[in-house]
C-alpha cells in the first residue's frame, strides 16, 4: 500500500534575484492508495504552489517540512527521480514541445518508468487503445507534444500520460479547467480508470465541484492562506459550492 505524506511543509516563491514570498505556511496531508483528496480554495491560496513545490519546480523553495513517498523523502530527489519513484503531476498549463512527437515522448517516458523499452508493436497497441479511450484521434501520435492542441486536448494528453505511466500518486492541478461537458466526462473517466487499475492515490486541485460529480472524493480539503483550513468528506464540497470561500479568507486574514 502506498502512502504519500506531506508534513509541516513551508515554501517560498522566488520572485526575483533578491525577492521571495512565503506561500505555503505549514501543510499537512496524507494520501493513501486508492484515495481521492480534493483540494479546493480561492485563487492565490497556494494550491498550485503546493503542486509545483512537491514536484520540484525551481521557482519554489521548500524551507521546512517533509514530503515522503512510502517513507522515503522525495525532497532529496531530482525531478526525474521523483517521477520514477511514482509521483505524477498533471500541469494546469501543459507546455508545447515542438519537434518531439507525442508517441516518441510517451514511449521514452514509459521506458524510463518501467526500466526497459516496450516492444514497438506492443507499445503502439497500448498507446492507440489508451488514445481511443480518451477520444484522442490516432493522428495526434505523430504530432509534436501539445503543439497546436486545444486546451481540452492538452488536458486529455495529461491523462493519457497518467494512464500509460501508472504512477503511485497523481497530483492533478486544475485538470478540469477549460473543459466542456463532454471533455470533462472523458477526462474524469480516465482518472477513474487509472485509479481503479493501479490503486492510484489522487490529489485533485480544483476550484469547482463539477468534476467531483464524476471523480468522487473521499476527502475534501479547503486550502486558504497557504495551509489546509478545514477538511471533511464529500459533503464539504457542496457547502463550498453554496457558501464560497469567504469565511476561510476572512479567518486567514
Amino acid at each position: 500500500m502506498t502512502k504519500f505524506e506531506i508534513r509541516g511543509l513551508r515554501a517560498d516563491v522566488l520572485i526575483g534575484e533578491d525577492e521571495r514570498r512565503e506561500i505555503l505556511k505549514g501543510v499537512d496531508l496524507t494520501v493513501n492508495s486508492g484515495e481521492t483528496h480534493a483540494i479546493m480554495g480561492p485563487n492565490g491560496s497556494g494550491k498550485s504552489t503546493l503542486a509545483y513545490a512537491i514536484a520540484g519546480h525551481p521557482r519554489y523553495e521548500i524551507t521546512e517540512g517533509e514530503v515522503l513517498l512510502d517513507g522515503e523523502s522525495v525532497l532529496d530527489m531530482e525531478v526525474d527521480e521523483r517521477a520514477r519513484a511514482g509521483m505524477f503531476l498533471a500541469m494546469q498549463y501543459p507546455v508545447e514541445v515542438p519537434g518531439v512527437s507525442m508517441s516518441n515522448f510517451l514511449r521514452s517516458s514509459v521506458t524510463s518508468m518501467r526500466g526497459e523499452a516496450p516492444k514497438l508493436r506492443q507499445f503502439s497497441k497500448e498507446l492507440q487503445g489508451a488514445m481511443k479511450n480518451l477520444a484522442i484521434d490516432s493522428s495526434f501520435a505523430a504530432r509534436g507534444v501539445n503543439e497546436g492542441f486545444s486546451g481540452g486536448e492538452k488536458k486529455r494528453h495529461e491523462i493519457l500520460q497518467l494512464e500509460l505511466l501508472k504512477p503511485k500518486v497523481a497530483i492533478l492541478d486544475e485538470t478540469d479547467s477549460g473543459l466542456d461537458v463532454d471533455a470533462l466526462k472523458i477526462v474524469s473517466e480516465g482518472i477513474n480508470r487509472a485509479q481503479n487499475e493501479n490503486d492510484l492515490g489522487v490529489m485533485l486541485i480544483t476550484h469547482y465541484t463539477r468534476i467531483l460529480n464524476y471523480v468522487k472524493p473521499d476527502f475534501v480539503h479547503v486550502f486558504a492562506e497557504g495551509r489546509i483550513a478545514e477538511s471533511g468528506g464529500s459533503e464539504l464540497a457542496q457547502v463550498l459550492e453554496s457558501e464560497g470561500y469567504e469565511r476561510f479568507v476572512k479567518a486567514g486574514a
